[in-house]
């Protein structure tokens, strides 16, 4: 199989998660890593200079966009700002007016951008960046408040690609994400098939596998439908409790410990069929 952006995003978390632990990496051991996880999802990849530099251009382009959208809503904000000082100068409630209703045009417009910057494409839910820029004290990997964190996997996920295809496993990935969402908290795509939910400090571990657990009992209640033929989804859940300034690397591979164990309990009860 011939792999696709989203696809090699999926091995690129992979192996992005698989060497977080090891304090060096070289170029070679990299690519043996990256070559296992693709080798996993039965992919080739084939032309790897043209898709790079394909790649490379596409992320180059964004950029761009990004950066002339911020330029101009930082002119229109000193715009507007220094209408409103000759409006509050001049007590002229006409131009007070105008500035406000511009304001809440660009205030628009900046959370679109925020949502372009912070949403995954695929499910709309928060993306890694998003759970930096948001979570963590800034420029490190800790958290800045007391919470709980929540790791999810969905049980097999590979075979749901192999067995009905990628759109087939790209509508799942929406269908749990918008399921995920009825508990209103942060919902993160972390990886491929991993989301990460993260809990206010009144929330207990137990609590969070509880809200978590309901979700996956509605789920496994359905059955999903491709054609003439019908599987169950469903997903592994791991929680654990943090403080403010532990390591969120650390509180990953605690709640991931959970999540495995969890794993093993629930395929024992529940098949893809």
């Amino acid at each position: 199989m011939q792999a696709n952006e989203e696809l090699l995003q999926i091995i690129t978390n992979e192996t992005k998660d698989s060497i977080s632990q090891i304090s060096v990496v070289t170029p070679s051991v990299y690519a043996s890593i990256f070559s296992k996880f693709a080798t996993a999802h039965n992919t080739k990849i084939e032309n790897e200079k043209e898709l790079a530099s394909d790649l490379i251009l596409n992320k180059c382009t964004e950029l761009t966009s990004l950066q002339i959208q911020t330029a101009k809503n930082a002119q229109q904000l000193s715009h507007h700002a220094n209408k409103a000082i000759v409006a509050i100068k001049d007590k002229n409630e006409l131009l007070l007016n105008e500035v406000l209703k511009e304001t809440e045009e660009l205030r628009k417009e900046i959370e679109k951008l925020k949502e372009s910057i912070y949403k995954d494409e695929l499910t709309h839910t928060n993306n890694r960046k998003w759970l930096h820029d948001n979570i963590l004290e800034e420029n490190t990997q800790v958290f800045k408040n007391n919470g709980a964190l929540a790791i999810i996997d969905l049980n097999y996920f590979k075979l749901i690609n192999d067995t009905y295809g990628h759109i087939v496993g790209d509508r799942v990935l929406v269908f749990i994400a918008n399921q995920l969402k009825k508990i209103k908290v942060p919902i993160i795509r972390y990886g491929g098939d991993e989301f990460i939910i993260i809990f206010s400090e009144s929330t207990t571990h137990k609590g969070a596998f509880l809200k978590l657990n309901k979700i996956r009992e509605d789920i496994l209640s359905k059955q999903l439908k491709v054609k003439d033929k019908s599987f169950k989804a469903s997903f592994a859940i791991g929680t654990q409790e943090f403080k403010k300034g532990d390591s969120l690397i650390d509180i990953i591979e605690l709640a991931d410990k959970d999540m495995y164990e969890d794993k093993s309990r629930i395929k024992q009860r529940v098949t893809l069929a």
